[in-house]
Order: C-alpha cells, then structure tokens, then sequence
C-alpha cells in the first residue's frame, strides 16, 4: 500500500500479473485449471464448474503457499477466479477439426498455440447485431449470481491476511467497443453519440455493481483491456481523451469514493502519448509496462513515477533468452 501511495516501503513489493500452468503444476506437483486455459474453457464446455473451482481455489492457495516469495495475488488474470454461476447451462460446442470448435448460432473457436488459449474467431451475431443510443437508455444494469465469487472469496478466506489480493470491480469503462473489432473502432468516428451512450451506461452500470463485485478483503481492483500495439495506440490520443477520460474518470472516483481502495491500470503496448491521461483518469497504477513495446521502465519512471505508481519487472523475454 506504501508503495501505491508512491511512498519508499521497506521492501520492494513482488508479485506476478499471472503465471501459467505448467509453472504452477511444477511447483505444486501434480496437474491444474489454474492459468490453464483450454483445459478449463474446455471443462466448462463439459459442466465440469466443481472440478475447475476446486483446482483454482486449492492450487492458488498451495502455489503462493510453497512460493513464498509472492506479495501481490493477482485475481484477475484468466482461468484464475471468475466462475460461471452454480447452475449454468454449458455452451457444449461441437469439436468439427484438430483445435477447432462449432458453437451455438454459428460460433466458431480455434486454439492457439501462442496464447494457449480457445479463442472465439467467428460469431455471426456480433457482426450482425445492431446497437441504438435508445437500447442503452432503457437496458436495465446486470448483477451476477454470487456463486460466480466462490473462488474469490476462498482465497481472500486463506490468504487475504498475508497478501495483497486483486480482484474484480463491477464494469470497468474503457475503449468502448460495440461489436467486432473493426467495426467498433469505426464507431467512434461514423456514430460518437452512440458509442458515449453506451459509455455512460456502463458508469451507471459498473457503478451500482461494485457493490458486489469488490468483495469483502479486495485490496485492489484491476482493470485489463489493453489500448495499443507495440507502434502506438488503437485510437487517436483526440479520441481516447473524449471518449475514455471521463468515463473511465468517474468510475475511479466511485471506487475511491466509496471503497477506498486502488485501481490498478493493466495496458501492455506503446502507451507513451496516453500516459497524461492516464494520470488524469486517476489510475492508481500502471501494470504491464512493455519494453519492447519502447516502454523503457526507468523513463517512464522519470518523467511519471511521483504521478502514479508503477508496477514493472523484468520483461520475460529476457529470462526467457
């Protein structure tokens, strides 16, 4: 907490954004859902939900255990906490090639070997979805089944005395993006008024869902949706400043406000012409500082570390060479 509040502490906090499964099963000896993400997707799609909550609640809390060294326990990474709820009805794809899936409605999901991941690479109704500023006027906001906590509230149970926990907030508002990818990011120029009605649905939304989603011990809440590639960001600084800062800004101050606790900015890319904003928006800390992208730790340092707090490390391409 001293070293968030951008104070000296008497130690230098340590703790990973995630690590992935064949780490975690060497260390604690024996096989795992945690971080590792086909196999539990894949669960999931059986109806296995116990068998991966068991794996995610115990194995987190033997790993950190047998570890040792780690002070930060990061919630937020995927195939790490967040359940579907206890009476969930598995999507069940059928498996039609070698990594490849076909869903409900035309779905269509591939593994990647990069990511280690199924990734969702076709869905007919997000194409062909059509959004109205009048939808977002009257859509009424969401609340999860608490069930989805369960691994959450474990591991805050055993380990939330020892470690500093990260987990969820309710909607974080961010880069607003209404369908695929293309489409989304063209929305900001051909419909702004829509793309702002969805913004500030989402503040409304996030706002009114904290109140369940920050469970009783989170020490901090993390926000992930990355803004740039390694050459630059995704949109103009113009647009992120008109379209994320005051959004993304007040749903800070809900969370300072009313819980009292940081909110840690995950953004890996080239970041460097966002970074003012960052600062204005409030977050308390900026996570994934990526060298490679032209993120050099001790500039970024210089230029904004009595600004905000700065989680960087040793980038793992360097262990890894």
């Amino acid at each position: 907490k001293i070293a968030l509040s951008r104070g000296i502490p008497d130690r230098l906090p340590f703790g990973e954004y995630a690590v992935d499964s064949d780490t975690v099963e060497r260390v604690i000896g024996h096989s795992t859902f945690l971080r590792n993400k086909a196999a539990s997707k894949i669960a999931l799609w059986e109806g296995k939900r116990d068998e991966v909550a068991t794996s995610w609640k115990e194995d987190q809390v033997e790993f950190h255990r047998k570890m040792g060294c780690f002070d930060i326990v990061n919630l937020m990474a995927e195939a790490t906490a967040l359940l579907p709820p206890k009476d969930y009805e598995p999507e069940r794809p059928k498996k039609i090639g070698e990594g490849v899936w076909e869903g409900q409605h035309g779905k269509v999901y591939k593994y990647s070997e990069v990511t280690r991941d199924i990734l969702l690479v076709h869905d007919p109704e997000a194409s062909s979805r059509t959004y109205t500023v009048e939808n977002f006027e009257e859509e009424e906001p969401s609340f999860p089944d608490p069930s989805i906590f369960e691994v959450i509230d474990y591991v805050i149970q055993h380990l939330g005395k020892e470690k500093f926990i990260i987990g969820p907030s309710g909607t974080p508002v961010e880069l607003v993006l209404l369908g695929p990818i293309e489409q989304a990011l063209c929305r900001f120029l051909e419909d702004p008024e829509l793309v702002k009605a969805a913004a500030k649905y989402y503040v409304q939304e996030g706002n009114l869902q904290d109140f369940i989603y920050i469970r009783p011990g989170t020490d901090g809440v993390m926000w992930g949706q990355d803004f740039a590639y390694k050459n630059g960001p995704l949109v103009s600084p113009a647009i992120f400043y008109e379209f994320v800062v005051p959004f993304a800004k007040e749903r800070v101050r809900h969370i300072h406000d009313n819980f009292h606790i940081p909110v840690i900015k995950h953004a890996c890319g080239n970041n460097w012409s966002l970074l003012d904003m960052f600062v204005e928006i409030g977050w308390d800390c900026y996570q994934s500082i990526q060298a490679s992208a032209g993120m050099d730790l001790g500039k970024v340092k210089e230029k904004y570390g009595e600004k905000m707090a700065l989680w960087g490390g040793v980038p793992v391409e360097l262990l890894v060479s």
